[in-house]
């Protein structure tokens, strides 16, 4: 417990720190997880960093992070680099006659959107011109209200399960008192910040943290059931992988941009 504590404390400051520098700080804190998180995506689902399919898989997911217009470029359009990786990948099970398979490349391709534009996702919103930090940082603080929430409130009060063969701990309970707690936190940036985020912009922010964000916690409880692991990785000691960690920012970020929730 001494171990897990420390090392939070100590990736959790390093994490704060360059998410308020910003910029190519940012971009490589990111790019870091990106990787590892990518990693450990291809492993769980049986397939060697030695394979060409990882390489594919890992080269697509650059293809879906790299910021194109900061690196000087122009940004591709997003389905066509699906379209292309997807090609590709087709064309691996051609050229390997089928060793490897239409469901692993699928699995790959599926790997490369949920990794690759997921942290993207984060990089756009953080270095977007109009409040990207403040964004950022609302959005952070929002899906960790949500996990407090659930956590003290499934404690306190849960006994209905929310989803007993995904996640057993989880109440409906514990759920609610987690969308709540987003909520609060949300509206108290809104009231900071009355001439930059709405009351009604909050509410939405805090709804999609808190129920998005929860169901990107179930979806990678799911996946991990499916392959019969407990954690996607190690990065940490006593925090798992990178996915565990992020799970729920790889689901909520990209709807915030999807659903045009950023300030004005």
């Amino acid at each position: 417990m001494k171990q897990r504590i420390i090392s939070g404390v100590i990736a959790g400051a390093a994490f704060v720190v360059l998410t308020v520098l910003g910029g190519w700080y940012f971009f490589a804190l990111l790019l870091f997880l990106t990787i590892v998180g990518m990693k450990e995506y291809v492993r769980m689902n049986g397939v060697t960093m030695k394979h060409p399919l990882a390489w594919i898989a890992m080269a697509g997911m650059l293809l879906l992070f790299l910021p194109w217009n900061d690196l000087g470029m122009n940004q591709p359009s997003a389905l066509h680099m699906l379209w292309i990786l997807m090609f590709i990948l087709l064309s691996v099970t051609v050229i390997t006659k089928n060793e490897v398979t239409l469901d692993g490349a699928a699995l790959m391709l599926l790997g490369a959107l949920y990794v690759g534009y997921g942290f993207h996702a984060m990089y756009e919103i953080r270095n977007g011109d109009s409040h990207g930090l403040l964004t950022t940082i609302m959005a952070f603080f929002a899906i960790w209200a949500s996990d407090v929430g659930a956590y003290f409130t499934g404690k306190a009060i849960g006994k209905n399960k929310l989803w007993p063969s995904i996640s057993p701990n989880k109440t409906i309970e514990g759920s609610l008192g987690g969308v709540v707690l987003s909520l609060i936190i949300a509206l108290l940036f809104a009231f900071i910040y009355p001439d930059v985020i709405s009351i009604g912009r909050a509410i939405m922010i805090g709804l999609v943290a808190a129920i998005a964000g929860q169901f990107g916690d179930l979806i990678q409880s799911a996946y991990k059931r499916v392959r019969g692991i407990k954690d996607s990785g190690s990065i940490m000691p006593g925090h798992g992988g990178v996915l565990d960690r992020c799970d729920s920012w790889l689901v909520v970020f990209p709807l915030l941009i999807m659903m045009d929730l950023l300030p004005l």
